[in-house]
């Protein structure tokens, strides 16, 4: 049965402990843990504070970011090999993973091959993410992912659609998801307005179509993880940052819930 997560990443600047906490205070389903904070990084803390707030793990986000590229050393295939240990260790059924940057040419070079028989070895699905051209402002985009930003332009068996890495490559979501069908395992509810910023917005804030793309995937019969994935940076308070995380669990519940199938 579908639950709705809420990644660790969504309270930064404060720690995977407090993510935890609000996701039980808030009645959110799970927890999908980014790796990224000396807590996030240990299996042991992660069980810990998974048992203390009652709070399940759905999912692990491999350190695939540009600031996380010294997270567990620097080679990316033993990432996704910790990745997947931590996964199988808490309970998680998917590790989340980006496309890699083009100048990781080796990693790159067997990547859709190497996923699949990582997948194989380990029974954890690789739910690779879209990602987005870079671009300045309104400019036309640089290709910085290989073998490209699309997961479905490739055979990976498991995907994420993340709502703001569509607005920013200018992409429809539903359209997306048509194109992966049931390949499409894993979703990161945000939003965002079409700029050239990742802005990972409240769902509903921006101009991507979240409702209508809950609304889709519901009617579709989608069975995989809803992770809210916000940026609550600019929140002035720990009482607005809790506002937001409980207003994008609202949203995920009123437009998903209420449309699913069987």
């Amino acid at each position: 049965m579908t639950r709705v997560a809420l990644s660790t990443s969504s309270v930064y600047p404060e720690s995977s402990a407090h993510a935890f906490g609000y996701a039980a205070s808030l009645g959110y389903d799970a927890v999908e843990v980014m790796v990224m904070d000396s807590l996030s990084q240990s299996i042991t803390a992660v069980e810990q504070l998974s048992k203390h707030h009652g709070m399940p793990v759905a999912s692990v986000h491999a350190p695939c970011l540009l600031f996380t590229q010294r997270v567990w050393g620097t080679e990316p295939w033993h990432k996704l090999e910790r990745s997947a240990e931590m996964a199988k260790a808490v309970g998680a059924e998917v590790v989340v993973v980006h496309p890699p940057f083009r100048w990781q040419k080796e990693y790159a070079r067997d990547f859709v091959n190497g996923i699949a028989a990582l997948e194989e070895s380990t029974g954890i699905a690789f739910a690779v993410e879209n990602m987005y051209p870079w671009r300045a402002s309104s400019k036309r985009g640089m290709e910085m992912y290989l073998p490209g930003w699309d997961p479905s332009d490739e055979s990976y068996a498991n995907t994420t659609i993340d709502l703001s890495h569509a607005a920013i490559a200018r992409d429809d979501p539903v359209a997306m998801a048509e194109r992966l069908g049931d390949r499409l395992r894993h979703v990161h509810l945000t939003d965002g307005t079409g700029s050239a910023k990742d802005e990972h917005l409240v769902p509903g804030r921006g101009s991507v179509g979240a409702a209508e793309f809950l609304r889709h995937i519901a009617r579709t019969g989608f069975r995989g993880e809803i992770v809210v994935e916000i940026s609550t940076r600019k929140a002035a308070t720990r009482e607005d940052r809790e506002k937001d995380l409980a207003e994008s669990l609202e949203f995920a519940r009123e437009h998903f819930f209420a449309n699913a199938s069987g």
